[in-house]
Protein backbone atom coordinates (compact mmCIF):
# COMPACT_ATOMS: atom_id res chain seq x y z
CA UNK A 1 0.00 0.00 0.00
CA UNK A 2 2.96 2.28 0.67
CA UNK A 3 5.38 1.19 -2.06
CA UNK A 4 4.94 4.90 -3.66
CA UNK A 5 6.42 6.52 -0.21
CA UNK A 6 9.88 4.62 -1.19
CA UNK A 7 13.45 6.74 -1.21
CA UNK A 8 13.90 6.69 -5.07
CA UNK A 9 10.05 8.57 -5.13
CA UNK A 10 11.33 11.82 -2.83
CA UNK A 11 11.02 14.97 -4.06
CA UNK A 12 13.30 17.58 -4.10
CA UNK A 13 12.85 19.92 -1.24
CA UNK A 14 12.80 23.77 -0.80
CA UNK A 15 15.93 25.01 0.89
CA UNK A 16 15.66 24.06 4.93
CA UNK A 17 13.35 21.78 4.77
CA UNK A 18 14.05 17.89 6.24
CA UNK A 19 11.77 14.76 6.20
CA UNK A 20 10.11 14.33 9.19
CA UNK A 21 11.26 11.81 11.15
CA UNK A 22 7.85 9.51 11.25
CA UNK A 23 8.15 6.53 9.23
CA UNK A 24 6.14 4.08 11.41
CA UNK A 25 2.43 3.40 11.74
CA UNK A 26 0.19 6.06 10.83
CA UNK A 27 2.44 8.41 9.94
CA UNK A 28 4.03 6.17 7.06
CA UNK A 29 0.47 5.81 5.57
CA UNK A 30 -0.17 10.05 5.40
CA UNK A 31 3.48 11.25 4.69
CA UNK A 32 5.93 12.13 3.79
CA UNK A 33 5.94 15.16 6.10
CA UNK A 34 8.62 17.48 6.17
CA UNK A 35 9.67 20.34 8.80
CA UNK A 36 11.65 23.33 8.36
CA UNK A 37 13.04 24.90 12.09
CA UNK A 38 14.08 28.34 11.39
CA UNK A 39 17.16 30.22 13.82
CA UNK A 40 14.88 31.25 15.55
CA UNK A 41 13.41 28.40 16.91
CA UNK A 42 10.50 28.52 14.81
CA UNK A 43 9.02 25.71 12.66
CA UNK A 44 7.18 25.09 9.60
CA UNK A 45 5.46 21.52 9.07
CA UNK A 46 4.29 20.85 5.13
CA UNK A 47 3.49 18.07 2.78
CA UNK A 48 3.42 17.59 -0.64
CA UNK A 49 -0.19 16.70 -1.94
CA UNK A 50 0.81 13.28 -3.94
CA UNK A 51 -1.95 10.36 -5.60
CA UNK A 52 -1.84 8.52 -2.25
CA UNK A 53 -3.67 12.27 -1.17
CA UNK A 54 -6.15 12.20 -3.22
CA UNK A 55 -9.81 11.71 -2.99
CA UNK A 56 -11.56 10.16 -6.19
CA UNK A 57 -11.77 14.06 -7.85
CA UNK A 58 -7.98 13.97 -7.45
CA UNK A 59 -8.17 16.78 -5.12
CA UNK A 60 -6.21 16.40 -1.59
CA UNK A 61 -8.59 14.40 0.90
CA UNK A 62 -10.09 16.76 3.34
CA UNK A 63 -9.13 13.20 5.95
CA UNK A 64 -5.33 13.87 4.98
CA UNK A 65 -5.85 17.91 5.91
CA UNK A 66 -7.56 17.05 9.21
CA UNK A 67 -4.43 14.34 10.61
CA UNK A 68 -2.35 16.98 9.16
CA UNK A 69 -3.57 20.09 11.04
CA UNK A 70 -4.30 17.61 14.13
CA UNK A 71 -0.18 16.38 14.15
CA UNK A 72 0.78 20.28 13.56
CA UNK A 73 -1.46 21.67 15.88
CA UNK A 74 -0.62 18.73 18.37
CA UNK A 75 3.45 19.93 18.22
CA UNK A 76 2.48 23.38 18.67
CA UNK A 77 0.89 22.74 22.07
CA UNK A 78 3.85 20.09 22.85
CA UNK A 79 6.69 22.91 21.88
CA UNK A 80 4.87 25.76 23.79
CA UNK A 81 4.15 24.00 26.71
CA UNK A 82 6.36 21.30 27.11
CA UNK A 83 3.71 18.28 27.58
CA UNK A 84 2.03 15.68 25.85
CA UNK A 85 -1.12 15.69 24.27
CA UNK A 86 -4.29 13.61 22.92
CA UNK A 87 -7.01 15.02 20.39
CA UNK A 88 -10.47 14.36 22.28
CA UNK A 89 -12.15 15.98 19.38
CA UNK A 90 -11.99 17.96 16.15
CA UNK A 91 -14.65 18.74 14.00
CA UNK A 92 -14.35 20.62 10.80
CA UNK A 93 -16.81 21.33 8.21
CA UNK A 94 -16.04 21.79 4.28
CA UNK A 95 -17.42 24.08 2.22
CA UNK A 96 -17.47 23.75 -1.43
Amino acid sequence: MTDDLLEENAITLPDGYQTLNWFQGFGRQIGPLYERIGEDGLYTRAFYVQEHHTNGMGNCHGGMLMAFADMAFGHAITMSVHRYWVTVRLMTDFLS
